[in-house]
């Protein structure tokens, strides 16, 4: 039995063997604590008014006691015991013992509702006096949700932001605020403790608030670096006090969709049925099913047991040579389900532990973070190694400096997610009676025998991406100083950036056992990047409250550049797969490389003054001009104001005496923003360059005279300007029933001018690529709502209920001729998206079906169409000039969705907690592309789906799914059209849970902890859908999203266990 003696030297190395022993199984025995009689008196900070009735509670032992009518307490606790002082509605307090016997405290009134401060652009509010739209992130939601994106956590936790994710571990997400704003990159602008980063690699037990800018009022100060939002984070950081360590953990596992999610007819006895019915002829099937499937080099057939040509002697596999191989695999007569075979159960493990501290003239907080999520697609994963380390120092009563720094390492194989030739796509694309190996235990395929398509092994296709890696390794953090004069001064200067490595391999092996591709090389790539981002910043503020006025302002510079350098080779024809053997030397065909380089540079100039009458009145305005090398010297600055304002109505006479009333405030804005997302440094200029195919002259003749030459292979734009957003925004806050009911409600509009998108060149241009110039204007209008009630007492039943709900509506306005572009092509059905003047961006657009053809009558009456006949599509006859043509293609729906929201429910009695997150959008359509390749024999040979058993017949014409035929063409699955769109609104649970917090008591005490909470937790319980394919919420890029072509789901259930540990 081990003994873990308080000595104050060893206080902290002590605790944290002692909580190893508790893990380890053993029982460590606390040696009786030297008491200590501790006393003092409790008063309000503000105006020293004494506090009867305060609860005082040692945080070790347990023990309590109260302060009497004159404010004062007497408590006997040991030395190293912290006191926790509570009070309704006053801020909790907690103050270490620390050989004092006498202590008195000044409780602070607790900030809740509209008197809450904020962080803003460059400076912070109390909420009651912001006149811009803000949404204050519910952390609580955020900590909820178990995955290694905290941008994927923030979904359905702040009115106006729109998140849309896919199931890949670690990946970025689609994040819109208030609509799509640019057919290029709308991403908003992220800063974490004032640096520009990635917040998707910031462990969310690190964060300690986020707030969302959303309207010109609140981000104009942030210019044409907010002009899509911005979103503020910042950090927890040390607390005055003795050293406190926190542990947060857990571990789980994720599951699959569990039985046949793509509904594809896995018996091969049924699918010879359908595949007899499309092709009575079928030389695969026509004699039943095959018992063997095999390929030589002299051809390939079909065999049943004991025929010589599967004679197990026979097999060769030559993966030197594979047209040299002779394949041979056993059918699977049960039929493979070939998601099940590629799709695992995963586990995810996160661990983080954190040490902050401080006293009156320092505090420091370091942090580690060590995240695994394992994909439950094969060989999908997200490693991550973090560190995180802030200090401040309060060198003088005027003068503090301190540092924010983040370090972290990822990894993760890469994934070309939502891909029509991926290994998802081949899951519902090959054949269920080919086996996932052959008799050898090599990969089976389409290779060995005839008739069965070319789709990819989805599990040899996975399965042979495990030698690759893509690493990633980044720096970010500032310095600052911050110094107080004049009383109501402050200066403040930061120098910081973020610094990124990048170094990633990859490999394709010779698919040996695919019909298409066998016999191309294999092939290896690498490349690495750096790119460095350096911002320092430096602000004046000045806040004065006199009589009834206040006035604050803020003014500064900033000054920001951006330089990367990346280098690339692939080379083929490797003689070794062995990892250890790759490298770009080791290759036998010729180098193929090729290097990439930026840098440019933004400097500005802001200001930012408010000022509020007797807390009644307040206005607002900012004004930011901008200098970026990105733009030609026509168009390089530019000035983006903004004024708003509010109104507490609260405090007129006319509502002070409503009893029920809290506070009630009206605000407006009106600002412009800009942009340069989607412009590089080089479209300026006109771009030359050359190759030995189309720039080198042999100028004599010889054979060896070659003289380089130059072709344009870009043309520049000096007059290409910024995107302009002009936001106009209305709003109103209130609080209500004692500050038990908060509301905001808002509508906005914004104009986005001046999309930055390329131009379309004519072909006298030759190869040369177009600039980027301003080509077009989309419009966002919307509602943003959010609500919330919370009630109970703290030592009984306390429960909360929130809610928000975003709608936008979205309008391309102007693009030029002829009023559209499209984008997001399928190789099967075309082009799936039109963007057009009066049209919502990424709009789908093809042909509407209006039902099937039931006779040759009904052929000969309807409007002429290419390949009509009984059991295939009748399109809409949309331009009514009874002929269908390219021109009756129309608008079948959008991926924008009428509204989203999110509910986040909570309830803690005593010691347990219960929470729960629920997301939903609503009104939003899918291209569904799987029906594609399982409802039509004519355009894949390969896997088909049980709906063909529901086709259409002369029998059967009360139905929806086409006729089975071995016929493409334009009437079935030759051309884009309705029978691909289905409605994708849907509502999640994205997590339940249940906690039990270990109070203060001799428990914890025996344990040596401060707070033990455990926790189990479910994620994506469940999700209520119309949409028939794997997951409705299918993310993409700004101009084409919501087209499912095979996307890795993220509605798959998790179950963990977790741990919270204080000591």
């Amino acid at each position: 039995m081990k003994r873990c003696n308080q000595l104050s030297s060893t206080r902290l190395v002590t605790r944290l063997m002692c909580t190893l022993l508790v893990v380890a199984g053993m029982s460590p025995v606390v040696i009786a604590q030297q008491l200590t009689q501790v006393s003092g008196k409790v008063v309000d900070a503000k105006n020293n008014e004494i506090l009867a009735g305060v609860t005082v509670t040692a945080k070790r032992s347990g023990k309590s006691t109260a302060t009497s009518d004159n404010g004062t307490y007497a408590i006997e606790v040991a030395n190293n015991d912290t006191l926790v002082f509570s009070y309704s509605g006053y801020q909790s307090q907690e103050i270490g013992v620390q050989h004092q016997q006498v202590i008195p405290v000044f409780l602070q009134i607790e900030i809740q509702g509209l008197e809450e401060v904020v962080v803003t652009g460059y400076s912070s509010q109390r909420k009651q006096d912001i006149t811009g739209s803000v949404s204050v992130v519910n952390m609580d939601g955020v900590d909820a949700i178990p995955t290694g994106s905290t941008l994927e956590a923030l979904q359905g936790q702040a009115s106006g932001v729109n998140i849309i994710s896919s199931g890949v571990p670690g990946s970025a997400p689609n994040l819109f605020i208030r609509g799509v704003s640019s057919f290029g990159d709308a991403s908003p602008l992220i800063l974490v403790d004032g640096i520009q980063t990635d917040l998707n690699n910031i462990n969310v037990n690190d964060i300690a608030s986020i707030q969302v800018l959303k309207d010109a009022g609140a981000a104009a100060i942030y210019g044409v670096r907010g002009a899509n939002g911005v979103i503020i984070v910042t950090t927890k950081r040390g607390k005055t006090g003795e050293p406190s360590v926190s542990y947060n953990a857990f571990a789980g596992v994720q599951l699959p969709i569990p039985g046949n999610p793509y509904d594809i007819v896995i018996d091969p006895e049924g699918f010879r049925t359908l595949a007899l019915i499309a092709d009575p002829n079928n030389a695969l099937f026509r004699d039943g099913v095959p018992d063997f499937l095999y390929s030589g080099p002299s051809g390939s057939g079909i065999a049943w047991a004991g025929d010589p040509q599967v004679d197990p002697a026979l097999y060769r596999l030559d993966k030197t040579n594979p047209g040299n191989s002779y394949l041979i695999q056993a059918v699977n007569k049960q039929g493979t389900n070939w998601f099940q075979e590629l799709f695992n159960p995963a586990v995810t493990t996160n661990h983080n532990l954190s040490i902050g501290g401080g006293t009156d003239k320092s505090t420091y907080l370091v942090s580690l973070d060590y995240m695994n999520e394992q994909g439950t697609l094969k060989e999908t994963y997200l490693k991550r190694y973090s560190g995180r380390v802030n200090t401040s120092f309060q060198l003088s009563k005027n003068i503090e400096i301190g540092e924010n720094l983040t370090v972290y390492y990822r990894q993760s194989p890469g994934f070309a997610n939502n891909n029509q030739f991926s290994g998802i796509a081949a899951t519902y694309a090959l054949m269920p009676l080919i086996p996932t190996h052959d008799i050898q235990g090599n990969y089976g395929g389409t290779r060995a025998g005839v008739n069965l398509g070319s789709s990819s092994n989805p599990v040899a296709a996975q399965e042979r991406t495990a030698i690759n890696k893509n690493n990633s390794w980044n720096t970010a953090g500032n310095v600052y100083m911050q110094i107080s004069f004049l009383s109501d001064f402050k200066f403040r200067t930061s120098f910081g950036g973020a610094l990124t490595n990048t170094y990633n391999y990859a490999f394709s092996d010779t698919p040996y056992e695919n019909v298409q591709g066998f016999l191309n090389p294999n092939s290896f790539s690498e490349n690495s990047s750096y790119s460095a981002r350096l911002m320092w910043t430096n602000t004046v503020s000045y806040d004065k409250l006199f009589d009834r006025h206040r006035i604050q302002v803020v003014a500064g510079s900033e000054s920001v550049e951006n330089k990367g350098r990346g280098l690339s080779g692939s080379r083929r024809a490797y003689f070794s797969t062995d990892p250890d053997y790759l490298t770009l030397n080791t290759g036998t065909e010729n180098i193929m490389n090729g290097s990439t380089a930026y840098e440019n540079a933004l400097f500005s100039l802001f200001a930012r003054a408010d000022y509020s009458f007797d807390d009644k009145y307040l206005i607002g305005g900012t004004i930011r001009r901008d200098g970026s090398s990105l733009f030609g010297p026509e168009n390089r600055y530019g000035i983006f104001p903004s004024v708003s304002f509010g109104w507490r109505l609260s405090k007129e006479n006319f509502l002070t005496n409503v009893s029920w009333l809290n506070d009630l405030k009206l605000r407006g804005s009106y600002g412009i923003l800009g942009s340069q997302n989607n412009i590089s440094p080089e479209n300026q200029f006109d771009l030359y360059g050359g190759t030995l195919a189309n720039a080198y002259y042999d100028i004599r003749g010889t054979s060896n005279s070659l003289v380089q030459g130059f072709v344009q292979t870009q043309s520049g734009n000096i007059f290409t300007g910024w995107e302009r957003n002009i936001v106009s925004n209305i709003g109103l806050d209130a609080t209500i029933l004692s500050n038990r009911f908060e509301l905001s409600a808002e509508y906005y509009k914004k104009s986005i001018d001046g999309l930055l998108f390329a131009q379309t060149l004519p072909g006298i241009a030759g190869g040369a690529s177009p600039a980027t110039i301003n080509v077009g204007d989309i419009q966002n209008t919307g509602v943003d709502l959010s609500a919330t009630y919370r009630d109970g007492q703290p030592d009984n039943l306390q429960y909360s209920i929130g809610a928000n709900i975003t709608a936008y509506k979205n309008i391309v306005k102007h693009v030029p001729d002829p009023g559209y572009f499209d984008a997001a092509a399928h190789q099967q059905l075309g082009v799936l998206v039109r963007n057009q003047v009066g049209r919502a961006v990424s709009s789908f657009y093809g042909y509407d079906v209006i039902g099937l053809f039931n006779s040759a009558d009904e052929v000969e009456a309807a409007p002429a169409q290419d390949g009509a006949a009984p059991g295939r599509f009748r399109y809409r006859d949309v331009n009514g000039d009874n002929i269908i043509s390219a021109e009756d293609r129309t608008f079948l729906g959008s991926p924008n969705p009428e509204f989203t929201y999110g509910i986040n429910l909570a309830a803690q009695y005593k010691g347990f907690d219960l929470s729960t997150v629920l997301y939903g959008s609503q009104g939003n359509e899918a291209v569904n592309t799987v029906p594609v390749q399982t409802h039509f024999f004519g355009t894949y040979v390969g896997a088909k789906g049980n709906a063909l058993f529901n086709a259409w017949t002369p029998e059967n014409q009360n139905t929806t799914v086409p006729k089975i035929e071995n016929q493409n063409n334009f009437s079935t699955a030759g051309v884009f059209n309705s029978y691909f769109i289905e409605d994708a609104s849907y509502l999640r649970m994205r997590s339940l849970i249940l906690g039990y917090t270990f109070a203060s008591s001799s428990f914890l005490q025996r344990i040596n902890l401060q707070k033990l909470r455990i926790y189990l937790q479910a994620a994506n319980l469940f999700t209520i859908t119309g949409y028939s394919g794997l997951d409705p919420e299918l993310a993409g890029s700004s101009s084409s999203f919501g087209i499912d072509m095979g996307a890795y789901p993220n509605n798959q259930r998790s179950f963990l266990f977790g741990v919270n540990i204080s000591f």
